[in-house]
């Protein structure tokens, strides 16, 4: 019996997807599941007919394989992986090869990698963006772990991926769990990203007042332009769909209350805890948060009054200044993303090429976006640009957009609308651009209760002062 080229453990759509992907692209896979009917169904239904080999017994999974074995993992991160792990290791030889295509932390891929390492395995954490369907037509991937480990497997992987300009959207990103954080940070832009287009449709629809209706041309003719991406694209497409039981826009009948499962977190928890000012991604995770409080919502509305006034002029100009805040807010948080992985690879020594991350992203993941051709363009010109802000087309492009930026943050303040996002991204770029912030107030208060100690503009050294006699 012929071997598989590569097995696959976890058979949930995104793991079926990805097995017909390779199947497609002229791979044999072996499956396996936890569930034994899961795999039944899969065997008998989507996969029948297809080189896909079905196992029923881990064993006999494992031996499907062809060596160096090949085996994926799509399961839920944290312990199930760590129970996958333990389980299989009896079974494999030196050489065979471990891919987490999960949503894994990072951390935990690093520890993963080098536990596997010593005992002669290879270990990839691989992160993967596309959702069901870029699981299927081609997703965005983005793997991590020795260069041999990816080796053995990237005939696979490029194979599978999305393509754009014949190039495919996957490519190594580096050591142990960088695969892994980039596909986090990847996740903490789209949190961002969401949020941002969420705040101008609520915008739109509280200051100005447009139907659903009016918000759909208006999101439709910007993903003609600069703002083109997935998530302007589907935002359109949300707003023309009717609700079947009432008539109403069936995204006016969705509950406000938003969910999560933990990249968006994770990213902002890394951003402090290497000292990387990630305000917009953040925004946008407590954005989720208190809107998960609607009942405290709807009490607290009772109570704390506030503007309640519509925006009283051109609407058509008013449009234009949310679509250039949108755009600079967006630059901003995509700044910041950057600039996380830039730290991060300077703290756990990985060689990550920035251009080639952009460049990935530019199809099969959520937040593919015309946008990233200027990112990937602006690391070919400078390959150690400490900031998107600091390129000559992002920091025009900012500059075309400020005044207009400010009127719609200054606006929403004024009308008591909620814009975290828009607001945050404002305040990064004033402090971003400030030469001299309040932080010398607060070296001054630390040392006034703490005997902290400051530097001086003037001297080098470090300072204490009695600020009070006792």
């Amino acid at each position: 019996m012929a071997k598989a080229d590569i097995g696959l453990w976890g058979l949930a759509v995104m793991g079926q997807n990805l097995v017909l992907n390779m199947e497609g692209k002229g791979f044999t896979v072996a499956v396996f599941n936890r569930t034994t009917q899961k795999t039944k169904d899969f065997a008998t239904d989507r996969a029948k007919g297809k080189n896909i080999i079905a196992a029923y017994q881990l064993k006999d999974f494992i031996d499907s394989l062809a060596k160096p074995r090949k085996l994926m993992l799509m399961v839920k991160a944290g312990k199930p992986v760590d129970m996958i792990i333990e389980q299989i290791l009896p079974y494999l030889d030196k050489g065979d090869l471990v891919i987490d295509g999960g949503n894994s932390y990072f951390e935990d891929t690093i520890r993963r990698h080098n536990l596997l390492n010593e005992k002669g395995l290879l270990y990839i954490g691989t992160g993967i963006s596309g959702g069901e369907a870029g699981a299927l037509e081609g997703p965005s991937i983005m793997p991590g772990g020795s260069k041999a480990a990816y080796a053995a497997v990237e005939p696979i992987l490029t194979s599978i991926a999305a393509q754009v300009d014949s190039q495919p959207c996957c490519t190594y990103i580096g050591d142990d769990g960088a695969g892994h954080f980039v596909k986090m940070v990847h996740n903490g832009i789209e949190y961002a990203d969401m949020q941002l287009i969420c705040e101008a449709y609520y915008l739109m629809k509280n200051a100005l007042g447009l139907t659903a209706r009016q918000m759909q041309e208006v999101f439709a003719d910007w993903a003609k332009g600069a703002l083109n991406s997935y998530l302007i694209e589907i935002t359109a497409d949300i707003l023309s769909k009717k609700d079947s039981e009432t008539g109403n826009p069936l995204v006016e009948m969705i509950l406000d209350k938003a969910g999560q499962k933990g990249t968006g977190t994770w990213t902002s928890q890394t951003a402090l805890e290497l000292g990387v000012t990630a305000p917009t991604i953040t925004e946008a995770v407590f954005a989720r948060c208190i809107s998960a409080i609607k009942q405290e919502r709807i009490e607290a509305s009772k109570q704390l009054a506030g503007p309640a006034g519509k925006y009283t002029g051109n609407k058509k100009e008013f449009i234009e200044a949310i679509q250039d805040g949108l755009y600079a807010s967006k630059i901003c948080s995509y700044a910041q993303g950057f600039a996380l992985m830039t730290a991060a690879a300077k703290q756990y020594g990985w060689h990550l090429d920035f251009g080639e991350i952009a460049s990935i992203w530019r199809a099969g993941c959520i937040i593919r976006a015309q946008f990233l051709n200027r990112i990937k363009d602006a690391f070919a010109r400078n390959s150690n640009l400490t900031n998107l802000l600091l390129d000559d087309y992002f920091k025009d492009a900012v500059q075309k957009a400020q005044n207009n930026w400010r009127k719609v943050v200054s606006t929403a303040a004024e009308l008591g609308i909620a814009a975290p996002a828009f607001s945050s991204a404002l305040n990064y770029f004033d402090s971003y651009r400030s030469q001299r912030l309040s932080a010398n107030m607060i070296q001054a208060q630390r040392d006034y209760f703490g005997a902290h100690t400051y530097e001086r503009i003037d001297k080098e050294g470090s300072f204490h002062t009695e600020w009070q006699k006792i």
